[in-house]
């Protein structure tokens, strides 16, 4: 997801502070849960809060049909992005193919990029940029990235080989960033550039501020400060623009006695205008939102204990947000991608 599309867009939901993370009351299919907890007040100097900005029971826009390799069905899927007529696309890892599912369709479309004379498989991450009409795709097993036409998916440019990446994402001027896991660094690659250059990390493993273990997920915004999922330090980073070592921004902290409110191997990420940070919190079946320096935290979605019902996810993996707002998050597990509609 690229910053000029929602770097710049603010979500802000309504909000209610509780004490502490509680098991949450299951909502019903006409009411939100917040409602249920509604009586709760904030007493602790640390804010934990549960909100109402979002539909906790979601839609299943791509999958839901079990486990297998049927145009309706998904195979541990991991990532995600969304075009600009409202189509999916899912990287469908147990499948080695990525899959287009357009607005209320019962069966996904695969979609190929490349030729006979590359056999690109085992995609992990996409990111669409519309500027160009292109989806840029990364292939871990083959070690390579690549921009491949919407229109003509023969029409292909390969951006860099032999790294071993995981994530991908664009900044407004078109420039690709991508997590070398191999390397513990994110790179960037400008248009016309055959070297990456090191954006974050770089210093080999580790948990120094300079450091990264497992960089995942990325997102950069307006001022190309980068975020990173550091998934193996259970953290987010953000790097700023030319900066030497990264910024703590969630996770990695312990705010409440409630250990749920640690992140627990972080994967997809957003972070919106007023720098909250909305991560997938992957161990313990939710996405959470960080904010306001490290002092506010707050369950978005899920966070109703492992599960297949619609306000349920199961080790959640990558998430985007549509031009209204919405969330998609990839429910690993359960071989699906729900939407969360963003409430009114």
């Amino acid at each position: 997801m690229s910053a000029d599309e929602n770097g710049c867009r603010c979500i802000i939901p309504t909000i209610i502070m509780i004490k502490k993370m509680i098991n949450r009351a299951k909502p019903s299919t006409t009411e939100m849960a917040i409602t249920e907890v509604s009586a709760i007040i904030a007493t602790t100097i640390t804010k934990v809060n549960i909100h109402s900005g979002w539909d906790q029971n979601g839609i299943t826009v791509a999958g839901g049909n079990g486990k297998g390799n049927r145009l309706d069905q998904l195979d541990t899927p991991r990532g995600l992005d969304i075009d600009a007529d409202g189509s999916v696309y899912v990287t469908d890892l147990g499948n080695k193919r990525i899959v287009r599912w357009r607005p209320n369709a019962t069966n996904g479309e695969i979609f190929t990029c490349g030729d006979e004379t590359h056999n690109f498989h085992t995609p992990y991450y996409v990111v669409i940029d519309k500027k160009s009409n292109s989806i840029i795709i990364c292939y871990y097993a083959t070690r390579v990235l690549v921009r491949c036409s919407l229109r003509n998916p023969t029409n292909y440019q390969i951006i860099a080989r032999d790294i071993g990446c995981f994530g991908v994402t664009i900044d407004h001027d078109g420039a690709v960033y991508v997590s070398d896991l191999n390397n513990f660094a994110v790179k960037r690659w400008r248009e016309g550039e055959s070297n990456g250059t090191i954006v974050a990390g770089g210093y080999g493993k580790g948990k120094d501020l300079d450091q990264l273990d497992g960089p995942t997920y990325l997102f950069v915004d307006k001022d190309y400060s980068v975020y990173v999922s550091d998934t193996n330090n259970h953290r987010v980073m953000k790097w700023a623009k030319d900066a030497k070592e990264g910024i703590l921004v969630a996770g990695n902290v312990d705010p409440t006695d409630d250990p749920r409110l640690k992140l627990s191997q972080p994967y997809g990420l957003f972070v919106d205008c007023l720098s909250n940070v909305h991560v997938v919190d992957y161990n313990h079946h939710q996405v959470m939102l960080w904010s306001n320096g490290l002092q506010e935290v707050r369950v978005v979605i899920g966070g109703y204990e492992v599960g297949d019902k619609p306000y349920q996810l199961n080790l959640p993996h990558g998430l985007a947000v549509d031009r209204q707002g919405n969330f998609y998050v990839v429910d690993y597990m359960n071989n699906r991608v729900q939407k969360f509609d963003v409430d009114d």
